[in-house]
C-alpha cells in the first residue's frame, strides 16, 4: 500500500470514516436497499420513523448506495446486485457481522492496555443472529474469493478433501464442483452443521461432500485425506493452538498429502499491509491468542509440523490474502 499523505484532513477524515460505515450498517440491518418509494413510503413498509429514514436515505444517497428522484428514493444498480437481500449476490451478512464487531472495537484501548479480548469469540459464544451473520459472512466472502482461488490450485490427482473449520463449507463444495472425482468433508463445530448441508445441498453435492461435527482444537479428526484445507483458522490461535492444529491436519493426512492454508499474511517485518495489520487488532479484541501471522512465522510453523516443499502460492489475492502450501513427506 502506498503512504499515505497526512494532512489535518486526511487525518479527521479516517477518524470520522466509522460514520459512513455505520449508515451502511444501519441500512442493511433495517432492509432499506429493498425498498423504493418517498421516506414516508419507505419508513412506514419498512417500520422506522419517518424523520430518520429520510436522514438515513439521504446519507445513503450520498455515498452513491441510493438515487432519489423526484422525491423517490431507489438504490443504486451496484446495491439491488449486493445490497437487496433477496440478491443472490446479497452481501449483508458479512456487514451485518462488522455492524456486530463495531462494539469491540470501541474498547480497543482496554484490549491494548489489558492485552486481552474485550469480548468472547461470536463464532463460539455469539447470540443466534451474531452466528448466523458470522457463518454466512464467511459465506459471502469465499463466495466471492472461492471462484477466484480454486481454478489456480491443482487438485485432480486428490481423491479426498478435509475442509477444517469450513463453516458452511463453501470452498470444500467450490473445490468438489472443479474437480469431479475428489470427495470432500468439512469438520466444525456442531451448531455449522444447518449451514454446511445448505451449501451441499445448493452445490448438488449430498454424497461426495460431508460435515462431521467436532472442535478441531478438542477433538479427534477424521484422517485418510490427501489434501486438507485450512482457511482463515490459524489467526483464531495463539502460536501454541497453531502448532496444534497443523500437527493435527498433518496427522489427518496421508504421505504425500497436500496441506494448504490460507490467511491474511503480515509482511515479515509485520508493518504492512494494512489489513492484516488491522484484522490481528481485530482477533486482539475477540480472541484469547489470536493474530494475524507473517510469511516467515507461517512457514516456520508448517516446517515443525514435518511438512516439506514449504511454500507460498504466487496468486493476487485481495486484502493480503495468501496461500503457504506443504507436503506430508512419504516417509513419515
Amino acid at each position: 500500500m502506498d503512504a499515505m499523505e497526512w494532512n489535518p484532513g486526511t487525518l479527521l477524515q479516517l477518524s470520522g470514516n466509522y460514520w459512513a460505515g455505520c449508515a451502511l450498517h444501519a441500512a442493511v440491518k433495517l432492509d432499506l436497499f429493498s425498498h423504493q418509494g418517498s421516506a414516508e413510503e419507505i419508513a412506514e413498509a419498512s417500520g422506522n420513523d419517518p424523520r430518520g429514514t429520510s436522514m438515513l436515505l439521504n446519507a445513503l444517497c450520498a455515498l452513491g448506495l441510493m438515487e432519489k428522484e423526484g422525491g423517490v428514493y431507489r438504490s443504486s444498480a451496484f446495491a439491488r446486485e449486493f445490497l437487496i437481500s433477496a440478491s443472490p449476490r446479497f452481501l449483508g451478512h458479512i456487514i451485518l457481522h462488522h455492524h456486530h464487531l463495531v462494539a469491540g472495537w470501541g474498547r480497543l484501548a482496554e484490549a491494548v492496555h489489558e492485552g486481552a479480548p474485550v469480548r468472547d469469540a461470536i463464532s463460539h459464544t455469539g447470540s443466534e443472529q451474531e452466528r448466523r451473520s458470522f457463518e454466512l459472512g464467511m459465506r459471502n466472502l469465499a463466495s466471492l474469493s472461492a471462484p477466484k482461488v480454486v481454478p489456480q490450485i491443482d487438485l485432480l490427482d486428490r481423491r479426498r478433501l478435509l475442509d477444517l473449520g469450513g463453516g458452511p463449507g463453501t470452498y470444500a463444495a467450490h473445490f468438489c464442483q472443479a474437480n469431479p472425482a475428489l470427495q470432500g468433508c468439512i469438520v466444525d463445530l456442531a451448531a455449522n452443521r444447518p449451514f454446511a448441508e445448505e451449501t451441499i445441498a445448493d452445490f448438488d453435492l449430498a454424497g461426495r461432500l460431508d460435515f462431521v461435527a467436532a472442535d478441531f482444537i478438542t477433538d479427534p479428526l477424521p484422517g485418510g485425506f490427501d489434501v486438507a484445507w485450512l482457511s482463515h483458522i490459524l489467526h483464531g490461535e495463539g502460536e501454541a493452538g497453531c502448532r496444534l492444529l497443523l500437527e493435527k491436519a498433518v496427522t489427518a493426512l496421508e504421505p504425500g498429502g497436500l496441506l494448504l492454508v490460507q490467511e491474511f499474511i503480515l509482511d515479515n517485518d509485520k508493518r504492512g499491509p494494512l489489513f492484516p495489520a488491522l484484522f490481528s487488532l481485530n482477533m486482539l479484541i475477540n480472541t484469547p491468542n489470536g493474530a494475524a501471522y507473517s510469511e516467515r512465522e507461517i512457514e516456520r510453523l508448517m516446517l515443525d509440523a514435518g511438512l516439506t516443499a514449504v511454500r507460498r502460492l504466487t496468486l493476487d489475492l485481495p486484502n493480503g490474502a495468501g496461500i503457504v502450501a506443504g507436503i506430508v513427506p512419504e516417509n513419515r
